[in-house]
């Protein structure tokens, strides 16, 4: 008794589990889901985590896709640009569906190597185009001012999104940049040779400048040094003039009593020797030290 009842419960759970299986499906937070009914989608897809009822088939199908990020690279292939210059160019896509219903019928049962291939050709033919509207400056250059990455990869991004759009892809670019760029041998020592002499023009401008710059610190300092002899000699010439009227007023004086004004000077000057603790070894006969001739002096052993 006890196995028939286990035999039904075990039967039981089958069934349930078996009905789950036809009945309802599954989506994860990384998946899109998109329903068919007899091979035509459903009017919306699935794009919220959770368990969602279905008809089993061949009434209905259920087509999950990777709606996170997916990237590639293309190939590192050759394009001739503006000026007739061969460049070699790799550029790293990222994409991912933006619309589950669109994208499905488009590829095929939403094929994703399909929808990379497509993605892929679009993105060869705008990178052609794009580059063959820029001169090789704009990619090599020895000013890093000159150089236009980020406009040239905004337009091969604009291109490729332009071109999803009108096809109705269901898909939009996320991200895309060059990844790798090259030169072929026999546009090498050209380019080179350019840069060389693009870096010898950017020297000459600097040392233009340079020299520049030199001659306007000169010229200040020139008309500094200037300023400063003529306030010099300014200063100079009214001490002069000072010193002259202040001997005007003095000389009537002198020369009513010159040789009490020649003694006056004298000792004057004297003082003016004699401002400071001092030793001084002079010769009696140089004026104003003539002034000591005559005075006795005192024995050898006394001190002064």
């Amino acid at each position: 008794m006890k196995r028939n009842i286990l035999t039904v419960v075990v039967g039981a759970v089958l069934i349930v589990i078996f009905a789950l299986l036809l009945f309802v499906f599954q989506v994860r937070q990384s998946e899109v889901a998109v329903v068919t009914t007899f091979g035509k989608p459903t009017a919306h897809p699935y794009t919220e985590p959770g368990a969602y009822f279905k008809w089993p088939w061949p009434i209905q199908k259920v087509y999950k896709f990777d709606q996170r990020v997916q990237n590639f690279e293309d190939k590192f292939s050759e394009n001739l640009t503006a000026d007739n210059n061969n460049l070699l160019t790799s550029v790293y896509v990222g994409w991912k569906i933006s619309d589950a219903k669109s994208f499905f019928p488009k590829f095929a049962g939403g094929s994703v190597p399909a929808a990379q291939r497509m993605l892929e050709s679009m993105l060869r033919s705008a990178k052609s185009a794009v580059v063959g509207r820029h001169t090789l400056a704009e990619f090599v250059n020895a000013d890093p001012k000159e150089l236009q990455f980020d406009e040239i990869e905004n337009e091969i991004e604009q291109s490729v999104q332009a071109q999803l759009q009108t096809n109705s892809c269901g898909i939009e670019l996320e991200f895309l940049g060059f990844k790798k760029i090259g030169l072929p041998e026999g546009v090498t020592q050209s380019v080179f040779a350019r840069m060389t002499s693009e870096r010898q023009v950017l020297i000459s401008r600097a040392q233009y400048e340079g020299e520049a710059e030199a001659q306007k610190i000169k010229s200040a300092a020139d008309r500094q040094a200037a300023e400063v002899v003529n306030n010099a000699v300014a200063d100079a010439t009214r001490i002069r003039g000072e010193g002259e009227a202040e001997a005007a007023k003095v000389l009537p004086v002198f020369q009513q009593n010159p040789e009490l004004a020649n003694f006056l000077l004298r000792i004057d000057a004297l003082q003016q020797t004699l401002n400071q603790r001092s030793t001084l070894i002079f010769d009696e006969r140089t004026p104003p030290f003539d002034l000591f001739t005559g005075i006795p002096t005192s024995a050898p052993s006394q001190s002064h």
